[in-house]
């Protein structure tokens, strides 16, 4: 199986660009993992909330197939333990799923085009956090999955 993390629009912190880069490296020891940004839509000053959120939605379905699972991040998507997310993962690949894709939308969140697409949502936390710090901690959580499923000593219970 493939992951794929989407996300819209950059981010200039190189902070988060560093943590987010660290994760990506131990993850690709244990999965076929690509982070692709999405650039943000252009004059987004001139266009509401509904339409920024329409044309990221195409951006995103350009680049996805028709036998993706998608899953979005969203907070009111499904909360799970680490533990949880690890057997997630787990059903996933037993299942012969080729590529699960996750999606971080962009500030306004996603459009009806994209939540019809989705096979589900899932959120890290009741509390928001900004789309350029869900990166690294979404990354981190995949990274946390593969090594509580091969029992290494990362994951503390």
């Amino acid at each position: 199986m493939k992951v794929t993390l989407f996300a819209i629009g950059k981010t200039d912190d190189k902070n988060i660009i560093e943590l987010t880069d660290m994760y990506i490296k131990r993850l690709s020891h244990y999965i076929n993992f690509t982070f692709e940004i999405i650039p943000d839509i252009k004059n987004s000053k001139n266009l509401s909330e509904s339409q920024q959120k329409v044309a990221e939605g195409d951006e995103i379905l350009k680049r996805v197939e028709t036998s993706d699972t998608i899953i979005l991040l969203d907070e009111n998507g499904k909360t799970y333990t680490s533990v949880g997310f690890s057997k997630f993962l787990q059903k996933k690949m037993n299942s012969g799923l080729k590529n699960l894709v996750f999606v971080i939308g962009g500030p306004y969140g996603f459009s009806e085009e994209i939540y019809s697409r989705a096979n589900g949502k899932l959120s890290l936390s009741s509390m928001t956090f900004s789309h350029q710090m869900v990166r690294p901690f979404f990354i981190e959580q995949l990274y946390r999955g593969f090594t509580i499923l091969r029992n290494e000593p990362y994951h503390h219970q």
